[in-house]
């Protein structure tokens, strides 16, 4: 992520490292606020008042990821997918984050952030994903030469990299297991045979 405070031309840049709540969470915001903004759409993130400010401020994040899922609807039911490189190696998902002087563990500052997501439509893959009347979206991923560029853009140029993946994604079905009632927790062995 960059700072806040802005990177003038001359002036040199430095990556940090932070945690963060996922959904931000504009300072002026209830924590709740951050199951609604895990996604942030780029279409208005300039005008939308969770991220308007962190937008105008240039607060840009990298979020690594090895893989992320997504629904599917073409069995008739959704199924989840996961999504990763072709090659395995990590992706980045573009970002934006925003810091708060409290409301972290003990009360400390919190820094939260959100993913931005574009128009899938027209994508090969990401095309076939969420509900079939529903827009088709996917997260803005960066090429690995385009993460320095992002956090250092200018605000004018920041839309360039808000654009479909152009490298090769592998997807395939991931289900989540089914989730054991009470009852079978409660009776399931303890790791003891005998």
């Amino acid at each position: 992520m960059r700072t806040a405070e802005g990177l003038g031309p001359e002036e040199s840049f430095e990556r940090q490292v932070d945690f963060g709540m996922f959904g931000l969470v504009p300072s002026w915001a209830d924590l709740k606020l951050a199951r609604s903004t895990y996604n942030a759409r780029t279409e208005t993130i300039a005008i939308k008042p969770s991220f308007r400010t962190a937008w105008r401020r240039r607060q840009f994040c990298v979020i690594p990821v090895e893989n992320f899922f997504e629904p599917t609807y073409e069995s008739g039911k959704a199924v989840r997918w996961q999504i990763q490189h072709a090659d395995g190696i990590p992706l980045a998902v573009a970002g934006l984050w925003e810091w708060r002087p409290n409301g972290g563990p003990d009360d400390h500052p919190l820094v939260s952030f959100t993913m931005l997501t574009i128009n899938a439509d027209e994508h090969p893959l990401m095309k076939r994903f969420h509900k079939p009347e529903d827009e088709k979206r996917m997260i803005v991923l960066l090429e690995p030469e385009q993460i320095d560029e992002w956090l250092q853009a200018p605000l004018e140029a920041a839309p360039t990299y808000l654009r479909p993946y152009a490298e090769k994604l592998l997807a395939e079905p991931a289900p989540k297991a089914a989730r054991m009632s009470k009852i079978e927790k409660e009776s399931e062995p303890d790791g003891e045979l005998f």
